[in-house]
């Protein structure tokens, strides 16, 4: 895609905006910049470390949405797709940056415990744990995560792969792949999203994904607007029965795709560059930033005598440094590997 016509502004501003949430409740969560600028904002601070990450609903839906799109415009299967090649291609492409993240997460995880003792430092990783990490396995074997946003390239692969399972095994009838995704959206937000147990694995998260799958397929075709708001009405009834805010805001973000994209507004609006900018680095930033925000953590710790007005202001170097480091991981990583439309948190494959 390359003109700002060809872009899905609402989309870029969704990923814009989420991640910037993801590095500052990350900011607010792990070092000690944070303890002491709540000092002089403990409500934000608060705020941050405790609600931020409902963000992560945003890049969910967005990626149910993409992957969608990409894999199956129109809810069908398309033929001669193969199953296991498409799994197969899916982890490849998350691969390369993903274990080269790794290696930085490492790196910056062992300069920070030169500078400082904390909790939020991950021990070095034996060969065990990192090969878990590099197969998207290591929260199902138990293994200590070696950066704080791998869970969610992990879930992503569960995801991608349980989306395109469905749609495979529904290729047999036009409406099929919509309605077991549809199925397992409900399954998810009634049973398995009620079971933290169960957040290890897809089925977890799989209510917050479909919700986007549907959003983009209830656009196309009249058919599959009934099944949206047929799952919409669903998705409230088990709000009713067990309200979570994760899914509140999962059902408004999708309501809003499918509003926004059925509308014409995303082929409408211009959008802006920066934007459009942050939204195509936004999965470098949310691979890099935790060593990053780790590092200044352990340098305003080790050289900078801490005041709360000199820790925010840690934070804010973190924070930007973070989207620094995130546009040249994207640069030089993501697309200096020939990889150019890489997923960047958006998984239309």
């Amino acid at each position: 895609m390359s003109g700002p016509a060809q872009r899905l502004v609402f989309v870029d501003l969704l990923k814009a905006g989420a991640v910037q949430l993801v590095v500052l409740h990350h900011l607010a969560l792990y070092g000690p910049l944070s303890d002491s600028a709540a000092e002089l904002l403990p409500e934000l601070m608060a705020w941050l470390s405790q609600q931020a990450r409902i963000a992560v609903q945003v890049f969910l839906v967005v990626g149910g949405f993409l992957a969608a799109r990409g894999l199956a415009p129109d809810g069908v299967w398309k033929p001669g797709r193969r199953l296991l090649p498409l799994i197969a291609q899916r982890y490849l492409r998350l691969a390369g940056p993903y274990v080269i993240a790794l290696m930085l997460a490492v790196a910056g995880s062992a300069l920070a415990s030169q500078w400082m003792e904390h909790d939020s430092i991950p021990a070095p990783p034996g060969p065990g744990q990192f090969l878990a990490h590099v197969l998207l396995l290591h929260d199902l074997l138990g293994f200590e995560a070696l950066s704080a946003g791998v869970w969610y390239v992990a879930i992503d692969f569960q995801l991608y792969s349980l989306l395109v399972l469905l749609l495979w095994l529904g290729q047999t009838g036009r409406w099929r792949g919509p309605i077991l995704v549809t199925a397992l959206v409900l399954a998810s937000l009634f049973h398995f999203n009620r079971d933290a147990d169960w957040d290890v694995l897809a089925l977890y998260f799989f209510g917050s994904y479909g919700l986007g799958a549907l959003a983009w397929w209830c656009t196309r075709q009249a058919g599959n607007r009934w099944l949206g708001v047929l799952t919409l009405a669903l998705a409230c009834l088990a709000l009713a029965l067990d309200f979570r805010s994760r899914i509140a805001v999962a059902l408004i973000v999708a309501t809003s795709l499918a509003m926004v994209q059925f509308s014409g507004l995303q082929q409408r609006w211009a959008g802006h560059p920066l934007i459009a900018w942050l939204s195509r680095i936004a999965y470098g930033v949310f691979l890099v930033h935790f060593p990053v925000c780790l590092v200044v953590n352990a340098a305003f710790t080790r050289f900078v005598p801490l005041t709360p007005e000199r820790a925010l202001l840690g934070m804010a170097l973190a924070w930007a440094f973070s989207l620094l480091a995130g546009a040249l991981f994207h640069y030089r990583v993501e697309q200096g590997v020939g990889w150019r439309g890489f997923v960047r948190l958006d998984p239309a494959g």
